[in-house]
């Protein structure tokens, strides 16, 4: 676990989105960096395709990086 320094502002934009989303202000901040992590890695999938893909590596195995690059839901035949 490490500490990541954001500013003021972004910190308040994730409370507000924790307590509107029922989630603790650090799983907003893992859930919006997984989001971003793989919209830039795919930047063709739109917002839902990107969370589907995301709830079905998390109930298959995890979210770790590597496990997401190597998935075959994230091979170019996986992703529809």
């Amino acid at each position: 676990m490490g500490i990541v320094k954001i500013s003021d502002l972004m910190h308040e934009n994730l409370r507000i989105a924790s307590t509107a989303m029922s989630r603790s202000i650090n799983a907003q901040a893992e859930h919006w960096m997984k989001i971003g992590m793989l919209a830039e890695i795919y930047p063709s999938l739109n917002h839902q395709e990107l969370t589907r893909l995301l709830m079905r590596v998390e109930r298959d195995s995890g979210a770790d990086l590597a496990q997401l690059l190597d998935h075959p839901l994230f091979t170019s035949q996986g992703i529809a």
